[in-house]
């Protein structure tokens, strides 16, 4: 499922974050950021117009992404992080 679609406040693990192009830098600075596999990460609220944009919490930093941004990361939902 993509970063977009998953509920707040529910764990999650990234799986992988997509490139769009050959050398997307979109991409490569969302993984600089800490969206790589494995890690632990949640929607924790979106904004009032649009649900845009969205405050991710990825291990423990916190980071406000536009939904288009949010939709490139493929994530698994994860009991053990519950």
């Amino acid at each position: 499922m993509r970063l977009t679609d998953l509920p707040r406040r529910i764990a999650a693990a990234v799986e992988r974050v997509e490139d769009h192009a050959p050398n997307d830098a979109i991409a490569r600075r969302l993984r600089e950021l800490g969206f790589v596999a494995g890690e632990a990460v949640e929607v924790l609220a979106a904004g009032p117009l649009g649900a845009e944009p969205l405050l991710v919490q990825v291990g423990f930093t916190r980071f406000a992404l536009r939904r288009a941004e949010a939709d490139r990361i493929v994530v698994r939902r994860d009991e053990a992080l519950a």
